[in-house]
């Protein structure tokens, strides 16, 4: 029956249908030929969706294209430029740098990709940059974005484990500031090798004014971190202020939003937050099959047969996540697959919010990882060059992003040291 529905899953896939409904139809499938009464898929799907925390990712949604929509991204691009454009190859360091602050308004790669992509791809390809780097440069650093804090993908592998999503938050902050640091290495040697083009360096006066324009959206970072760390709201509180904050920072501050833009963010907001929903709904029904088959109890098993040592076993997973993430939605894949390697992890004694932030790392490499990388894949189309191209170019950011996993697997508290610190 586990082989039906990973069969019917598969595809499904492969004929394109989207990611939920794919885990839906197989769902149905292995339902009709268990012979389980239709009335429990729904059930199932509700329990799934119906916790607390997760009407914290619609506000996140909504005040991230609020502040996107009120010109923050435009703002944070034009500001790290002006910190780095006197440097060779300083465009495409700006956005590294945007995609590290701007990682604290999606939160998720994908979204990074398409709104700084959109802007810095056909700019940097303007000023005379190759067009498989300008994609490679913005797909790599759109996956910075979800490990530091705020992260969707944090947020849910909380909801899935029952762990402090002010830890989380906290934990993936020193190691996406060293991939981000590790990716802006990259690029400069790349630029200096391939004499990519500088700018006169910006007075201080230039940086002062560019900071200004950046820091009512920098401010809300913090408002955010800070606010849950600190206990004085919770994560859905925190999104519900978020949007309040960005509508007003939008409005009277940057002057960009327009009670005439609101219906059509808010729109656009919640097909983006339905589709998330749906996708935890099956995901979550998809889980209860499994558990149901028991296939945690034997996958732990398997791995656990093969080896007990810690590091293996974190190798193993590695490897797994890392293939899982190349072609599947990292959402999804958390949903699917992290409660399950959770209690392999626990099992050889790996701290659960350093396995969090492994797993969430992983699949942030997958997602660039050729040949099938989802973020490849928009910024390829944004940049109008060959997937092959991108994937080519690429490569050395695929090697960092491997040497930051490395460490942070190896060396727990790179990961634990600020949940340690600040939070009790």
């Amino acid at each position: 029956m586990i082989a039906l529905l990973v069969i019917v899953f598969v595809v499904c896939l492969i004929l394109r249908f989207p990611i939920a409904f794919s885990l839906g139809l197989a769902c149905l499938v292995y339902a009709l030929f268990k012979g389980i009464p239709l009335i429990i898929l729904p059930m199932k799907m509700y329990s799934g969706i119906d916790v607390f925390i997760l009407l914290s990712i619609p506000g996140f949604i909504l005040s991230g294209n609020l502040m996107n929509h009120g010109g923050l991204t435009e703002r944070i691009i034009a500001f790290c430029n002006r910190l780095t454009g006197h440097v060779r190859g300083g465009l495409a360091l700006a956005n590294v740098g945007a995609s590290m602050l701007f990682a604290g308004i999606s939160g998720t790669a994908v979204s990074d990709t398409a709104s700084i992509g959109s802007v810095m791809i056909p700019a940097m390809r303007k000023e005379g940059y190759e067009a498989g780097f300008s994609c490679a440069v913005t797909a790599s650093s759109s996956t910075v974005g979800p490990i530091i804090p705020p992260s969707v993908p944090m947020i849910i592998a909380a909801t899935l484990s029952g762990l402090s999503v002010g830890k989380l938050f906290l934990a993936g902050a020193i190691p996406g500031f060293m991939l981000g640091i590790g990716l802006m290495l990259v690029v400069y040697f790349i630029s200096a090798k391939k004499q990519y083009p500088k700018h006169p360096r910006s007075s201080f006066r230039e940086i002062a004014n560019g900071f200004k324009d950046t820091f009512w959206a920098i401010l809300m970072t913090f408002i955010i971190i800070f606010g849950i760390v600190g206990g004085v709201f919770t994560p859905t509180e925190a999104s519900i202020i978020a949007v309040i904050y960005a509508l007003i920072i939008g409005t009277f501050i940057y002057k960009k939003l327009s009670w005439r833009n609101l219906p059509v963010i808010v729109l656009d907001s919640m097909k983006t937050s339905a589709s998330l929903m749906i996708l935890v709904g099956f995901a979550n029904l998809f889980g209860w099959i499994l558990i149901t088959e028991r296939l945690p109890q034997l996958i732990s098993s398997e791995i656990l047969n093969f080896s007990t040592n810690k590091y293996v076993v974190l190798l193993f997973i590695n490897l797994l996540l890392i293939f899982i993430g190349t072609f599947m939605e990292t959402i999804a894949a958390l949903l699917i697959l992290f409660p399950i390697l959770l209690k392999v992890a626990v099992t050889v004694e790996v701290d659960p919010i350093h396995f969090a932030v492994i797993a969430v790392l992983n699949l942030m490499i997958g997602l660039t990882t050729p040949p099938v990388g989802v973020c490849l894949f928009v910024a390829s189309s944004l940049g109008k060059v060959s997937i092959s191209t991108v994937s080519k170019s690429s490569l050395p950011f695929l090697a960092v992003g491997l040497v930051v996993l490395t460490l942070v697997t190896l060396f727990p508290q790179i990961s634990l040291f600020l949940p340690g610190r600040f939070i009790d």
